[in-house]
């Protein structure tokens, strides 16, 4: 049975805000987390379109996380080790899928949908009653869920920032029944690895590390706010061009060269978007 959650994390920010505060997070936090020979390489970044959603754009990504896994992860995977991502991101929908090579009963997908309320959607992507009964719905508050300290830094806490620009926050017990503008990103996660003895246990630990990931890039979106809010989609695609090249140059590093198909560090990626 695969592991489906439903993850819903508000923001005091509206939908359109967010659709630039994404952008930057993304493409800064990536950088931020990777070192030599480890981090998120951006593979591939371009223009796509979907008869639903219309146009879009399509991002493949290697992750290359191998020293970052839990250690009986590690005794089954080789040294060098990445998860490939692939999203198609149809602002304010956007559908993104984990995969890899070396484990291919290993899949994660991630449908993603942005409104302007507080999390009161019941089924906002649209869920058959059979998805809907395996669900379970976790509401993520960003500034009093337990959050783990090897990535806490003051300065990106809720409850103390306070935005120059906007004048939101810090936020307080009750922000998302009280704070105007708010959004929700809702999330849902199906996540399967279907191996006999192994299966829950992956399972549970890949929806905690999304969970993790979730709580850590929309703490980081709000508390750099006053960095983005402002900028056009111009200026933070070329912001997030910027980025990756960085980001790209620093993971290949490690003196394996590049992924194949891998964009260089020259800065040459098509305008982009998006994980989750």
């Amino acid at each position: 049975m695969v592991l489906t959650k439903e993850y819903r994390v508000c923001m005091p920010l509206t939908v359109e805000e967010y659709k630039i505060g994404q952008l930057y997070m993304i493409a800064r936090h990536s950088l931020e987390q990777s070192e030599e020979g480890e981090g998120v390489e951006v593979v591939e970044n371009k223009p796509c379109e979907d008869d639903v959603h219309g146009k879009g754009q399509y991002t493949e990504k290697h992750i290359h996380l191998s020293s970052r896994l839990p250690y009986w992860v590690q005794a089954i995977c080789p040294r060098v080790f990445y998860v490939i991502e692939k999203s198609w991101n149809y602002y304010p929908y956007t559908l993104t899928e984990y995969t890899c090579s070396f484990i291919p009963k290993l899949n994660v997908l991630i449908k993603t949908k942005y409104e302007d309320n507080n999390g009161t959607t019941d089924n906002c992507l649209d869920l058959s009653e059979e998805e809907l009964k395996l669900r379970s719905v976790d509401h993520l508050d960003i500034a009093f869920d337990e959050f783990s300290p090897k990535h806490y830094k003051r300065e990106e806490d809720p409850k103390f920032f306070k935005s120059i620009k906007t004048n939101r926050g810090p936020l307080v017990e009750g922000w998302r029944e009280t704070d105007k503008p708010i959004m929700c990103s809702y999330k849902v996660v199906h996540a399967s690895f279907e191996v006999w003895g192994l299966q829950t246990k992956v399972e549970d630990f890949i929806q905690r590390g999304i969970r993790d990931i979730l709580l850590l890039g929309h703490r980081q979106a709000f508390a750099w706010l006053d960095e983005w809010h402002g900028m056009t989609l111009e200026d933070v695609r070329d912001y997030e061009r910027q980025k990756q090249a960085e980001t790209n140059e620093k993971v290949q590093a490690a003196g394996d060269g590049p992924t194949p198909n891998a964009t260089g560090s020259n800065g040459r990626n098509t305008p982009t978007q998006d994980s989750d």
